[in-house]
Protein backbone atom coordinates (compact mmCIF):
# COMPACT_ATOMS: atom_id res chain seq x y z
CA UNK A 1 0.00 0.00 0.00
CA UNK A 2 1.32 3.45 -0.62
CA UNK A 3 3.05 5.68 1.36
CA UNK A 4 0.45 8.42 1.20
CA UNK A 5 -2.11 5.63 2.53
CA UNK A 6 -0.14 4.55 5.71
CA UNK A 7 0.90 7.47 7.04
CA UNK A 8 -3.10 9.33 6.40
CA UNK A 9 -4.64 6.19 8.33
CA UNK A 10 -4.15 6.85 11.66
CA UNK A 11 -6.19 10.03 11.44
CA UNK A 12 -8.48 8.80 8.81
CA UNK A 13 -10.18 6.17 11.73
CA UNK A 14 -11.12 9.40 13.65
CA UNK A 15 -13.12 10.77 10.22
CA UNK A 16 -15.52 7.78 9.94
CA UNK A 17 -18.88 8.39 10.18
CA UNK A 18 -19.25 4.80 10.61
CA UNK A 19 -17.21 1.72 11.57
CA UNK A 20 -16.55 0.89 7.74
CA UNK A 21 -13.29 -1.53 7.44
CA UNK A 22 -12.75 0.09 4.10
CA UNK A 23 -9.82 2.41 5.28
CA UNK A 24 -8.03 2.77 1.68
CA UNK A 25 -11.55 3.52 0.33
CA UNK A 26 -11.59 6.01 2.71
CA UNK A 27 -8.22 7.66 2.72
CA UNK A 28 -8.13 7.93 -0.80
CA UNK A 29 -12.01 10.01 -0.68
CA UNK A 30 -10.09 11.79 1.54
CA UNK A 31 -7.30 12.54 -0.66
CA UNK A 32 -9.60 13.45 -4.02
CA UNK A 33 -11.75 15.94 -1.30
CA UNK A 34 -8.49 18.00 -0.52
CA UNK A 35 -6.95 17.72 -3.97
CA UNK A 36 -9.49 19.01 -6.51
CA UNK A 37 -12.44 20.97 -6.38
CA UNK A 38 -15.52 20.03 -5.90
CA UNK A 39 -17.55 18.71 -9.22
CA UNK A 40 -14.31 18.09 -11.18
CA UNK A 41 -15.76 15.64 -13.86
CA UNK A 42 -12.31 15.19 -15.33
CA UNK A 43 -11.76 13.35 -11.46
CA UNK A 44 -14.59 11.65 -11.46
CA UNK A 45 -14.60 9.78 -14.80
CA UNK A 46 -11.12 8.62 -13.37
CA UNK A 47 -12.55 8.13 -10.34
CA UNK A 48 -15.34 5.65 -12.03
CA UNK A 49 -12.59 4.01 -14.47
CA UNK A 50 -10.13 3.22 -12.26
CA UNK A 51 -11.36 3.26 -8.82
CA UNK A 52 -10.69 5.91 -6.32
CA UNK A 53 -7.50 4.42 -5.40
CA UNK A 54 -5.82 5.79 -8.20
CA UNK A 55 -5.07 9.36 -6.29
CA UNK A 56 -1.82 7.22 -4.63
CA UNK A 57 0.02 6.42 -7.65
CA UNK A 58 -1.29 9.91 -8.48
CA UNK A 59 0.49 11.30 -5.33
CA UNK A 60 3.53 9.03 -5.72
CA UNK A 61 4.17 10.70 -9.18
CA UNK A 62 3.09 8.24 -11.17
CA UNK A 63 0.09 10.26 -13.37
CA UNK A 64 1.97 8.91 -16.49
CA UNK A 65 0.94 5.26 -15.48
CA UNK A 66 -2.14 5.98 -14.58
CA UNK A 67 -3.04 7.88 -17.45
CA UNK A 68 -1.76 5.16 -19.71
CA UNK A 69 -4.34 2.69 -17.60
CA UNK A 70 -6.98 5.53 -18.45
CA UNK A 71 -6.63 4.59 -22.21
CA UNK A 72 -7.09 1.19 -21.83
CA UNK A 73 -9.63 0.55 -19.73
CA UNK A 74 -11.52 3.36 -21.94
CA UNK A 75 -9.88 4.79 -25.10
CA UNK A 76 -12.71 6.84 -26.19
CA UNK A 77 -13.65 8.39 -22.75
CA UNK A 78 -9.72 8.98 -22.24
CA UNK A 79 -9.45 10.49 -25.87
CA UNK A 80 -11.82 12.99 -25.12
CA UNK A 81 -10.66 14.61 -22.15
CA UNK A 82 -7.79 17.01 -21.75
CA UNK A 83 -5.80 14.96 -19.36
CA UNK A 84 -2.86 16.84 -19.24
CA UNK A 85 -4.72 19.43 -17.98
CA UNK A 86 -6.08 18.39 -15.47
CA UNK A 87 -3.08 16.80 -14.15
CA UNK A 88 -1.50 20.09 -14.15
CA UNK A 89 -4.58 21.20 -12.43
CA UNK A 90 -4.00 18.77 -9.51
CA UNK A 91 -0.27 18.97 -9.57
CA UNK A 92 0.14 21.92 -6.88
CA UNK A 93 -2.04 20.14 -4.82
CA UNK A 94 -0.73 16.50 -4.73
CA UNK A 95 1.62 15.85 -2.25
CA UNK A 96 1.04 14.45 1.50
CA UNK A 97 1.72 17.34 2.93
CA UNK A 98 -1.23 18.87 1.16
CA UNK A 99 -3.74 16.93 2.40
CA UNK A 100 -2.52 16.18 5.92
CA UNK A 101 -2.88 19.55 7.38
CA UNK A 102 -6.78 19.80 6.27
CA UNK A 103 -7.62 16.34 7.55
CA UNK A 104 -6.18 17.27 10.95
CA UNK A 105 -8.04 20.33 11.01
CA UNK A 106 -11.08 18.09 10.79
CA UNK A 107 -10.10 15.82 13.96
CA UNK A 108 -9.98 18.80 15.76
CA UNK A 109 -13.43 19.98 14.79
CA UNK A 110 -15.21 16.17 15.17
CA UNK A 111 -15.85 16.28 11.73
CA UNK A 112 -16.83 13.19 10.11
CA UNK A 113 -16.39 12.34 6.75
CA UNK A 114 -19.34 9.86 4.61
CA UNK A 115 -18.47 8.15 1.59
CA UNK A 116 -21.05 6.52 -0.53
CA UNK A 117 -20.66 2.91 1.18
CA UNK A 118 -22.21 4.42 4.45
CA UNK A 119 -25.98 3.51 5.43
CA UNK A 120 -26.19 7.11 5.35
CA UNK A 121 -24.88 8.04 2.16
CA UNK A 122 -27.61 10.46 0.59
CA UNK A 123 -27.83 8.45 -2.82
CA UNK A 124 -29.39 11.00 -4.98
CA UNK A 125 -26.47 13.41 -5.40
CA UNK A 126 -25.07 10.23 -7.13
CA UNK A 127 -27.35 11.60 -9.90
CA UNK A 128 -24.31 14.30 -10.53
CA UNK A 129 -23.01 11.53 -12.43
CA UNK A 130 -19.32 12.03 -13.19
CA UNK A 131 -19.75 15.27 -11.31
CA UNK A 132 -21.38 14.03 -7.71
CA UNK A 133 -19.21 14.54 -4.97
CA UNK A 134 -16.66 12.15 -3.37
CA UNK A 135 -17.71 12.43 -0.18
CA UNK A 136 -19.53 14.72 1.94
CA UNK A 137 -17.76 16.65 5.10
CA UNK A 138 -20.38 17.03 8.32
CA UNK A 139 -21.19 18.37 11.82
CA UNK A 140 -23.89 17.10 13.37
CA UNK A 141 -26.64 14.71 13.16
CA UNK A 142 -26.53 12.76 10.26
CA UNK A 143 -30.18 11.46 10.20
CA UNK A 144 -31.15 15.29 9.35
CA UNK A 145 -30.62 14.53 5.72
CA UNK A 146 -32.82 12.02 5.07
CA UNK A 147 -31.99 9.24 2.29
CA UNK A 148 -35.70 8.87 1.34
CA UNK A 149 -35.56 11.86 -0.33
CA UNK A 150 -37.74 13.58 2.13
CA UNK A 151 -35.78 16.82 1.74
CA UNK A 152 -37.09 20.38 0.54
CA UNK A 153 -34.39 22.64 -0.84
CA UNK A 154 -35.64 26.23 0.49
CA UNK A 155 -33.23 29.15 -1.52
CA UNK A 156 -33.42 32.67 -2.16
CA UNK A 157 -32.20 36.40 -1.29
CA UNK A 158 -29.51 36.80 0.30
CA UNK A 159 -30.60 40.74 0.82
CA UNK A 160 -34.48 39.51 1.45
CA UNK A 161 -37.63 41.49 2.47
CA UNK A 162 -40.06 41.46 5.47
CA UNK A 163 -42.95 39.21 2.61
CA UNK A 164 -39.40 37.17 1.62
CA UNK A 165 -39.07 35.93 5.28
CA UNK A 166 -43.09 35.45 5.92
CA UNK A 167 -43.72 33.72 2.59
CA UNK A 168 -40.77 31.14 3.76
CA UNK A 169 -41.54 31.23 7.37
CA UNK A 170 -45.22 29.82 6.11
CA UNK A 171 -43.29 27.33 3.00
CA UNK A 172 -41.14 25.72 6.21
CA UNK A 173 -44.07 25.76 8.42
CA UNK A 174 -45.43 23.48 6.27
CA UNK A 175 -42.83 21.24 5.32
CA UNK A 176 -42.02 20.62 8.74
CA UNK A 177 -45.58 19.45 8.90
CA UNK A 178 -44.91 16.59 6.57
CA UNK A 179 -42.03 15.37 7.79
CA UNK A 180 -39.82 16.76 5.36
CA UNK A 181 -36.33 18.12 6.19
CA UNK A 182 -35.06 21.52 5.12
CA UNK A 183 -32.15 21.85 2.75
CA UNK A 184 -30.40 25.51 2.28
CA UNK A 185 -26.76 27.21 2.04
CA UNK A 186 -26.95 29.00 5.68
CA UNK A 187 -26.48 32.48 4.24
CA UNK A 188 -28.27 35.71 4.98
CA UNK A 189 -31.67 36.45 4.17
CA UNK A 190 -34.02 33.73 2.68
CA UNK A 191 -31.58 30.70 3.43
CA UNK A 192 -30.80 31.82 7.21
CA UNK A 193 -34.92 32.08 7.60
CA UNK A 194 -35.38 28.80 6.59
CA UNK A 195 -33.43 27.06 9.02
CA UNK A 196 -34.32 29.30 12.07
CA UNK A 197 -38.33 28.82 11.28
CA UNK A 198 -37.18 24.74 10.53
CA UNK A 199 -35.30 24.59 13.84
CA UNK A 200 -38.47 26.53 15.71
CA UNK A 201 -40.96 24.13 13.95
CA UNK A 202 -38.53 20.85 15.47
CA UNK A 203 -37.42 19.92 11.44
CA UNK A 204 -34.54 18.55 10.41
CA UNK A 205 -32.65 20.95 8.41
CA UNK A 206 -29.12 21.12 7.00
CA UNK A 207 -26.97 23.79 5.82
CA UNK A 208 -24.57 23.15 2.86
CA UNK A 209 -21.43 25.03 2.80
CA UNK A 210 -19.38 26.18 0.21
CA UNK A 211 -16.17 26.03 2.67
CA UNK A 212 -14.91 23.69 5.44
CA UNK A 213 -17.16 22.62 7.79
CA UNK A 214 -14.80 24.25 10.66
CA UNK A 215 -15.67 27.10 8.91
CA UNK A 216 -19.41 28.09 9.90
CA UNK A 217 -19.22 30.81 7.37
CA UNK A 218 -21.58 33.55 7.42
CA UNK A 219 -19.82 34.60 10.66
CA UNK A 220 -22.61 36.44 11.47
CA UNK A 221 -24.48 33.31 11.69
CA UNK A 222 -22.76 31.95 13.70
CA UNK A 223 -25.06 31.64 15.99
CA UNK A 224 -28.02 30.03 13.87
CA UNK A 225 -25.29 27.13 13.20
CA UNK A 226 -24.50 26.61 16.21
CA UNK A 227 -28.20 25.87 17.53
CA UNK A 228 -28.63 24.10 14.29
CA UNK A 229 -26.09 21.85 15.27
CA UNK A 230 -27.34 21.95 19.32
CA UNK A 231 -31.06 20.97 17.98
CA UNK A 232 -29.69 18.54 15.74
CA UNK A 233 -29.27 19.47 12.50
CA UNK A 234 -26.67 18.73 10.03
CA UNK A 235 -23.99 20.68 8.66
CA UNK A 236 -22.22 19.28 5.19
CA UNK A 237 -19.44 20.45 2.57
CA UNK A 238 -17.42 18.93 -0.39
CA UNK A 239 -14.78 21.45 0.97
CA UNK A 240 -12.41 20.10 3.40
CA UNK A 241 -11.88 21.73 6.69
CA UNK A 242 -9.23 24.62 6.11
CA UNK A 243 -10.58 25.48 3.25
CA UNK A 244 -12.28 29.28 2.59
CA UNK A 245 -15.69 29.70 1.11
CA UNK A 246 -14.78 31.36 -2.46
CA UNK A 247 -17.44 32.28 -5.42
CA UNK A 248 -16.93 29.38 -7.52
CA UNK A 249 -16.79 26.68 -4.31
CA UNK A 250 -20.12 29.12 -3.92
CA UNK A 251 -21.56 27.62 -7.04
CA UNK A 252 -20.80 24.26 -6.60
CA UNK A 253 -22.15 24.30 -3.31
CA UNK A 254 -25.57 25.03 -5.55
CA UNK A 255 -25.69 21.84 -7.83
CA UNK A 256 -25.02 19.71 -4.57
CA UNK A 257 -28.18 21.95 -2.39
CA UNK A 258 -30.17 21.03 -5.79
CA UNK A 259 -29.47 17.53 -6.21
CA UNK A 260 -30.22 16.32 -2.03
CA UNK A 261 -33.85 17.08 -2.52
CA UNK A 262 -36.67 16.45 -5.61
CA UNK A 263 -37.91 20.00 -5.06
CA UNK A 264 -36.15 23.07 -4.72
CA UNK A 265 -38.18 26.61 -4.24
CA UNK A 266 -36.79 29.70 -5.00
CA UNK A 267 -38.60 32.38 -2.54
CA UNK A 268 -36.89 35.77 -3.64
CA UNK A 269 -34.09 36.08 -6.26
CA UNK A 270 -33.61 39.29 -8.27
CA UNK A 271 -32.04 39.49 -11.94
CA UNK A 272 -28.85 38.70 -10.86
CA UNK A 273 -29.98 36.52 -7.88
CA UNK A 274 -26.85 33.53 -7.07
CA UNK A 275 -30.44 31.34 -6.07
CA UNK A 276 -31.08 31.19 -10.08
CA UNK A 277 -27.95 29.24 -10.26
CA UNK A 278 -29.40 26.67 -7.59
CA UNK A 279 -32.37 26.57 -10.17
CA UNK A 280 -30.66 26.00 -13.44
CA UNK A 281 -29.02 23.14 -11.26
CA UNK A 282 -32.24 22.01 -10.25
CA UNK A 283 -33.59 22.27 -13.61
CA UNK A 284 -30.44 20.61 -15.06
CA UNK A 285 -31.07 17.50 -12.85
CA UNK A 286 -34.48 16.83 -13.42
CA UNK A 287 -36.09 17.78 -10.26
CA UNK A 288 -39.42 20.21 -9.44
CA UNK A 289 -38.44 23.33 -9.44
CA UNK A 290 -40.90 26.17 -7.39
CA UNK A 291 -41.05 29.32 -7.37
CA UNK A 292 -42.34 32.59 -5.02
CA UNK A 293 -44.09 35.66 -7.09
CA UNK A 294 -43.79 39.16 -5.45
CA UNK A 295 -44.76 42.39 -6.17
CA UNK A 296 -44.31 43.71 -9.93
CA UNK A 297 -42.28 46.34 -8.46
CA UNK A 298 -39.97 44.19 -6.32
CA UNK A 299 -36.52 43.85 -7.66
CA UNK A 300 -35.92 41.26 -5.19
CA UNK A 301 -38.86 39.01 -6.94
CA UNK A 302 -37.39 39.73 -10.96
CA UNK A 303 -35.76 36.40 -10.99
CA UNK A 304 -38.62 34.24 -10.02
CA UNK A 305 -41.09 36.03 -12.18
CA UNK A 306 -38.65 35.70 -15.11
CA UNK A 307 -38.54 31.08 -13.75
CA UNK A 308 -42.32 31.65 -13.88
CA UNK A 309 -43.27 33.61 -16.98
CA UNK A 310 -40.53 31.36 -19.02
CA UNK A 311 -41.78 28.31 -17.46
CA UNK A 312 -38.86 26.82 -15.80
CA UNK A 313 -40.60 26.62 -12.69
CA UNK A 314 -44.09 26.16 -10.61
CA UNK A 315 -45.83 29.15 -9.24
CA UNK A 316 -45.86 28.14 -5.33
CA UNK A 317 -48.26 30.45 -3.60
CA UNK A 318 -48.39 28.35 -0.29
CA UNK A 319 -47.52 25.79 1.98
CA UNK A 320 -49.64 23.00 0.61
CA UNK A 321 -48.09 24.06 -2.99
CA UNK A 322 -44.76 23.67 -1.55
CA UNK A 323 -45.32 19.86 -0.13
CA UNK A 324 -47.33 19.37 -3.67
CA UNK A 325 -44.54 19.79 -5.35
CA UNK A 326 -42.26 18.06 -3.11
CA UNK A 327 -44.95 14.79 -3.69
CA UNK A 328 -44.77 15.48 -7.60
CA UNK A 329 -40.55 15.40 -7.53
CA UNK A 330 -40.87 12.00 -5.55
CA UNK A 331 -43.65 10.51 -7.73
CA UNK A 332 -43.26 6.50 -7.46
CA UNK A 333 -40.63 7.25 -5.13
CA UNK A 334 -37.68 7.82 -7.05
CA UNK A 335 -36.52 11.09 -8.39
CA UNK A 336 -35.48 9.77 -11.95
CA UNK A 337 -38.00 6.95 -12.71
CA UNK A 338 -36.40 4.33 -15.61
CA UNK A 339 -33.10 6.24 -14.89
CA UNK A 340 -33.56 8.56 -17.38
CA UNK A 341 -33.14 12.27 -17.71
CA UNK A 342 -29.12 11.65 -15.41
CA UNK A 343 -27.00 14.63 -16.29
CA UNK A 344 -24.12 16.73 -14.38
CA UNK A 345 -24.50 20.20 -14.38
CA UNK A 346 -21.87 20.71 -16.89
CA UNK A 347 -23.95 18.16 -19.26
CA UNK A 348 -26.99 20.87 -19.40
CA UNK A 349 -27.33 21.59 -23.40
CA UNK A 350 -29.09 25.20 -22.64
CA UNK A 351 -28.85 27.33 -19.35
CA UNK A 352 -32.80 28.08 -18.34
CA UNK A 353 -31.66 31.65 -17.91
CA UNK A 354 -28.99 34.37 -18.28
CA UNK A 355 -27.74 33.81 -13.59
CA UNK A 356 -25.54 35.47 -11.86
CA UNK A 357 -21.90 36.27 -13.40
CA UNK A 358 -19.37 36.11 -11.08
CA UNK A 359 -17.94 38.80 -13.51
CA UNK A 360 -18.99 39.19 -17.04
CA UNK A 361 -15.75 39.98 -18.31
CA UNK A 362 -13.49 37.33 -16.24
CA UNK A 363 -12.73 34.19 -17.64
CA UNK A 364 -13.18 30.99 -14.99
CA UNK A 365 -9.77 30.39 -14.22
CA UNK A 366 -9.34 34.84 -13.41
CA UNK A 367 -12.50 34.31 -11.15
CA UNK A 368 -10.66 31.05 -9.11
CA UNK A 369 -7.31 32.88 -9.14
CA UNK A 370 -8.80 36.46 -7.71
CA UNK A 371 -11.05 33.85 -4.66
CA UNK A 372 -7.21 33.41 -3.77
CA UNK A 373 -5.52 36.44 -3.92
CA UNK A 374 -5.47 39.09 -0.77
CA UNK A 375 -5.08 42.46 -0.36
CA UNK A 376 -2.91 42.73 1.86
CA UNK A 377 -0.95 39.36 1.89
CA UNK A 378 1.35 39.14 -1.37
CA UNK A 379 1.64 35.30 -2.92
CA UNK A 380 3.59 33.43 -5.04
CA UNK A 381 2.42 31.90 -7.96
CA UNK A 382 3.11 28.38 -7.00
CA UNK A 383 1.17 29.15 -3.77
CA UNK A 384 -1.80 30.59 -5.75
CA UNK A 385 -2.19 27.84 -8.06
CA UNK A 386 -2.53 25.24 -5.17
CA UNK A 387 -5.21 27.89 -3.59
CA UNK A 388 -7.14 28.13 -6.65
CA UNK A 389 -6.78 23.92 -7.68
CA UNK A 390 -5.26 25.48 -11.09
CA UNK A 391 -2.03 24.57 -13.27
CA UNK A 392 0.85 26.85 -13.13
CA UNK A 393 -0.01 28.11 -16.59
CA UNK A 394 -3.60 28.94 -15.70
CA UNK A 395 -2.64 30.91 -12.73
CA UNK A 396 -0.55 32.99 -14.60
CA UNK A 397 -2.75 33.46 -17.54
CA UNK A 398 -5.50 34.50 -14.94
CA UNK A 399 -2.68 36.70 -12.95
CA UNK A 400 -2.45 38.60 -16.37
CA UNK A 401 -6.00 39.19 -17.18
CA UNK A 402 -6.14 40.58 -14.00
CA UNK A 403 -3.58 42.32 -13.95
CA UNK A 404 -4.58 43.94 -16.88
CA UNK A 405 -7.98 44.53 -15.71
CA UNK A 406 -6.55 46.77 -12.67
CA UNK A 407 -7.14 43.47 -10.21
CA UNK A 408 -4.25 42.20 -9.26
CA UNK A 409 -0.61 43.61 -9.02
CA UNK A 410 2.57 42.25 -8.32
CA UNK A 411 4.43 43.64 -5.33
CA UNK A 412 8.08 42.57 -3.81
CA UNK A 413 6.03 39.76 -1.52
CA UNK A 414 3.68 38.78 -4.61
CA UNK A 415 0.84 39.37 -6.24
CA UNK A 416 -1.58 40.94 -4.41
CA UNK A 417 -5.58 42.00 -4.93
CA UNK A 418 -6.68 45.22 -6.09
CA UNK A 419 -10.23 46.44 -4.50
Amino acid sequence: MSNAYRRLAPLVRELRSAQNDDLADITARICWSCIVEPGDGDAGVLRDTLGVECIFDLIAGWSEMVLQRMHAADPLEARSRNWSGAIARWRPRLTYEHVVPLVRAATKVGARFLVPSDPSWPTQVDDLGVHTAVGLWTRGRLDALHRDARNLAVVGSRASTEYGNNVTGELVVAAAGAGLSIVSGGAYGIDAQAHRVALASEADTVAVLAGGVDRLYPAGNSELFQRLLAQGGLVVSEAPCGQAPTKWRFLQRNRLIAALAPATIVVEAGARSGALNTANHASALGRELGAVPGAITSATSVGCHRLIREGAATMICSGDDAVELWRLGCSDGRLFPGGENQVGPSDAQVPLLEVVELSPRLSDEAVRVLDALRPRRGNGEAELAALAGLSLTDTRAGLAELELLGRADLSDTGWRRVS
